[in-house]
């Protein structure tokens, strides 16, 4: 079992940046693909990026291509997601998440960590 916790979230103006954090807990971490996902009101829930693991890849949703980042401190147990030139568009609700292997579903979910962008 992997348990994931999210922070960092918070309210940051337009054209700042923000970190968002995922711990992660359980033994089999290190050998787990990690997400991150994002859903705003009366949205559903949309991919942001991803972190394949062990052949290391990251991949990016288009809209935050070139403004988001995500990696990884397996010695932490710590997945970020570094978020810069924030949108309003960016605002939502993201989830950390966890996978066994690329290609298999999203198993594990964290409570999720508010961004909220002011224009």
């Amino acid at each position: 079992q992997v348990q994931l916790v999210e922070s960092g979230g918070g309210l940051v103006q337009a054209g700042g940046s923000l970190r968002l954090s995922c711990a992660a807990s359980g033994r089999t971490f290190s050998t787990y693909n990690m997400g991150w996902f994002r859903q705003a009101p009366g949205k559903e829930r949309e991919f942001v990026a991803a972190y394949r693991w062990p052949i290391v890849g990251t991949y990016y949703a288009d809209s935050v291509k070139g403004r988001f980042t995500i990696s990884r401190d397996s010695a932490k147990n710590t997945v970020y997601l570094q978020m810069n030139s924030l949108k309003p568009e960016d605002a939502a609700v993201y989830y950390c998440a966890a996978r066994t292997s690329q290609g298999s579903n999203w198993t594990f979910w964290g409570q999720g960590t508010q961004v909220t962008v002011s224009s």
